[in-house]
């Protein structure tokens, strides 16, 4: 007689690997093969179902903590109006005989959100949910709607924070990131394709996760657990129903509306807390930077700079008056580690930095003509933003800004244009809000740091290389 399997194995199974189904068929099926037992210790219900508890243990079951967890994460629903020409006008017969009539289209999306304070009716969600929303209504787990007001949002940690007022609202205490272990145990809460309240559970796969294109400032948990469209903004949960992350996006070589494929990815509680708490307090999220210029190591590079791997991120230029140029930096070295994280490229310090806060403390592993050597820097403030007369009076009336961390991620460097100003000279040289200033002849520039630095002597001429969409062009400023 084969011994019977112990249900109490396959609850675990079912518990916290999400193999219920697979556990108990398995089980039915070595009942079905065996010869019963004249004197079986006990046999199974007519419905099959499994006992709540067996020698006296109670079967394990996620339901107690998720009922505690589950009213926290909300549903997110954002309108935008966008004013469209009628396509019927666009014959030119048509257009001579109706007036141009402008016409509204609303573009509805949605998404999860986590009520993180609930005296204060916060709600943290993605910046992606509700960018460019003119309305944001939150459909709390009991049905009640209602109308968001916009706190502050940050597009480069695709974190954003909204607020509703409502009686009787459940919020989620917020974890210790840092604390997660691959192979932990977690829980996805969310909306995906706007199925509410919708519960899926997996492990840890990766922490610190970095390196995927256009997902701005990356730190974050990889998770198997099913994260699909519409879970964006909502919680990703430990055994205890406290929140460990923001689930925000899924990788699927097809595409997001593919479906899941086990790569689920979540912005860190801790990430998410700091951002917050700069939100509240300043309404923007102010970021540390040590004012380098970095690139990635080539082969032939490596024997002049006494390094035997190409993992690192080699200085290329030390902004005036930065925190690398206190901490002793000079172009040549290589970064190989900050605070004891690895550097394995220009891109990864890079990241690094915008993951800090202003007045962070950051230690340095240089390697200096094959020696190592530790520098101590204290990050300094990222300009936010530069107008043109700051720079040259050719751009007066242009507002310049750091491209946006996804931008940046697709390969692109340079400086973005914010804001033109009608009746200034950089509107009369035809620069318009959205242009990337790619390249200039005042000298090469990889940020909006080093591109102010660029103009510490004026140019006599100045030509910039704008790319406006796909196409790219240069015009000289006069």
């Amino acid at each position: 007689m084969r011994p019977l399997p112990t249900l109490l194995t396959l609850s675990l199974a079912a518990a916290f690997g999400g193999f219920a189904a697979t556990g108990i068929n398995a089980w039915l099926d070595n009942r079905a093969e065996a010869t019963p037992p004249s004197n079986a210790a006990f046999t199974l219900p007519t419905a099959a179902a499994l006992p709540a508890a067996v020698a006296g243990q109670p079967v394990p079951s996620l339901a107690p903590m998720l009922q505690q967890a589950m009213p926290a994460v909300v549903s997110v629903n954002t309108k935008q109006v966008v004013r469209v020409r009628n396509p019927f006008f666009n014959d030119p017969i048509l257009r001579r005989l109706f007036p141009q009539v402008p016409q509204d289209r609303i573009n509805e999306s949605l998404g999860s959100g986590v009520i993180i304070d609930a005296q204060k009716g916060y709600v943290l969600t993605n910046h992606h949910v509700i960018e460019n929303a003119d309305d944001v209504q939150v459909t709390l787990g009991d049905g009640r709607t209602v109308k968001a007001e916009f706190i502050g949002s940050d597009a480069d940690t695709d974190i954003a924070l909204i607020r509703i007022k409502a009686d009787n609202l459940t919020d989620i205490k917020l974890a210790d990131s840092n604390a997660l272990r691959v192979g932990d145990f977690v829980v996805a809460i969310g909306n995906p394709f706007g199925f509410t309240q919708t519960v899926t559970s997996g492990i840890v796969s990766a922490v610190g996760r970095s390196g995927i294109r256009g997902l701005g400032y990356q730190n974050f948990i990889q998770t198997d657990a099913s994260i699909n469209p519409g879970n964006s903004g909502g919680a990703l949960v430990n055994l205890q129903g406290q929140l460990v992350g923001i689930n925000t996006a899924s990788f699927n070589p097809q595409g997001s509306m593919a479906g899941n494929i086990g790569l689920g990815l979540a912005i860190p509680s801790n990430l998410a807390r700091n951002v917050v708490e700069q939100l509240v307090t300043k309404g923007v999220v102010v970021r540390g930077t040590l004012g380098l210029e970095t690139q990635n190591l080539t082969q032939q590079m490596l024997q002049g700079l006494g390094v035997d791997s190409l993992r690192g991120a080699l200085v290329t230029r030390v902004l005036p008056g930065s925190a690398a140029a206190a901490a002793g930096v000079q172009p040549g070295d290589v970064v190989v580690a900050a605070n004891d994280q690895r550097v394995d490229s220009a891109e990864a310090l890079h990241n690094y930095e915008g993951l800090q806060a202003v007045g962070s403390a950051v230690t340095l592993d240089i390697r200096r003509d094959g020696k190592p050597l530790k520098l101590k820097a204290t990050l300094k403030e990222q300009d936010r933003a530069i107008t043109g007369d700051m720079l040259d009076p050719r751009l007066t009336g242009a507002t310049f800004v750091d491209l946006p961390e996804s931008l940046r991620q697709s390969g692109i460097t340079g400086v973005m244009v914010s804001e033109v100003k009608r009746g200034g000279r950089a509107a009369a040289n035809g620069l318009v809000a959205g242009d990337v200033i790619v390249a200039s002849s005042v000298g090469e520039f990889a940020d909006l740091a080093s591109w102010r630095a660029n103009f510490q002597r004026k140019p006599q001429q100045l030509v910039v290389r704008i790319l406006r969409g796909n196409a790219q062009y240069d015009a000289l400023m006069r």
